[in-house]
């Protein structure tokens, strides 16, 4: 099982195209209209965007819209059998949102999964581009490569869940698609908190981590306010040289959280001796995360994560690179993270509020 492709379901298509090539270098690749919607597909390295916009106000994109701000609505999974997987989540209770269809180039049935969300489970039965119904896939090399892409793949998908639905929503993952949870762990900064566990493939290594809130303030139920439920919080975008990346994309005005000064304090100390000294500059400037997961590797793990890029303040995309084989996902990376979303939160005077009214 891979991530096939990502499809967000926007206002206007044309306008978040040309935004993800001007601000992240994706290249479009194919545009088209189905299903009374406008699709437009990008990509970089092998991460596939699609982006749909209503074109009439009954159709499957205008009714999430009516109850969901822009954001991913599917995260499509390619699987080796089709009609097997929709059978097996079917048996399982999975809800059906398209039984199973094919054309000349895939097979694909999509299922419900939280909140708005829904996996598309498709299989390719010749090499082509992951794109959905109403693109014209005659004219396109799905063997594309662009030297200029910032972008290797999709590290990890991170959703989040109203409180309570931690667990189910793991059992879930785990009985319809065949994950299992690893990596557990619980971020608490006095103002707010959240409990994640790590959901991965044990064949492909497909990642998707799930956030609670433990508190009613917690920037996790700020998520879910404004999302109006359940959904994708962000994407992980890996990339073999995140300096050289992040300062590309801050060029082309790409906007990115602040970290407090004081985490770069102690940074020498923790990873100086496996960072040379014009990368540990580079790193503070651009206010990359670095963290160490394994004290007996040279393994590194670095991150930075966009501000909000849609109008509410749900979905952002982070930036990430893994040197040495770094696994997990950098629990001290995590809470700057948490506590730089949290400036955000005073700013837009969300998480005073919260406060205010839990007091």
């Amino acid at each position: 099982m891979q991530i096939d492709r990502i499809h967000f379901y926007v206002e206007d298509a044309r306008k978040w195209r040309d935004w993800f090539a001007d601000k992240l270098g994706f290249q479009p690749v194919a545009s088209g209209t189905g299903d009374r919607t406008r699709t437009e597909v990008l990509a970089s390295g092998e991460i596939y965007f699609a982006l749909s916009a209503p074109l009439s106000t009954s159709s499957r994109v205008a009714r999430y819209l009516q109850q969901h701000p822009e954001g991913v609505a599917d995260v499509a999974l390619r699987v080796a059998d089709a009609n097997m997987a929709m059978q097996n989540a079917i048996a399982r209770g999975a809800q059906v949102i398209q039984a199973t269809r094919c054309d000349r180039h895939s097979k694909w049935g999509t299922i419900a999964a939280v909140g708005g969300l829904c996996h598309t489970l498709i299989e390719r039965r010749i090499p082509s581009l992951p794109l959905p119904p109403g693109i014209n896939w005659d004219s396109i090399d799905r063997q594309r490569t662009n030297p200029q892409d910032h972008f290797t793949g999709i590290d990890h998908v991170v959703i989040n869940v109203p409180a309570g639905e931690l667990e189910p929503t793991a059992r879930w993952y785990e009985e319809m698609l065949g994950f299992s949870g690893q990596q557990k762990f619980i971020i608490e900064t006095g103002r707010s908190g959240l409990r994640s566990v790590v959901m991965k493939h044990p064949v492909s290594g497909v990642q998707m981590p799930l956030n609670e809130p433990t508190s009613a303030n917690s920037q996790i139920q700020e998520f879910l306010d404004y999302n109006r439920g359940a959904g994708v919080q962000h994407i992980a975008l890996k990339t073999s040289n995140i300096i050289k990346t992040v300062g590309q994309l801050k060029a082309a005005g790409l906007e990115f959280l602040s970290v407090p000064a004081s985490y770069y304090s102690q940074l020498q100390q923790r990873c100086g001796p496996y960072l040379s000294p014009g990368e540990l500059e580079s790193i503070e400037s651009l206010q990359i995360l670095v963290d160490l997961p394994d004290i007996n590797s040279q393994s590194l793990l670095l991150q930075i994560f966009t501000k909000p890029i849609f109008r509410e303040p749900t979905f952002f995309l982070e930036i990430i690179e893994r040197r040495a084989s770094a696994k997990g996902f950098g629990e001290g990376n995590f809470r700057a993270l948490f506590q730089a979303i949290e400036q955000q939160q005073l700013q837009r005077e969300s998480l005073t509020t919260r406060l205010e009214n839990r007091g």
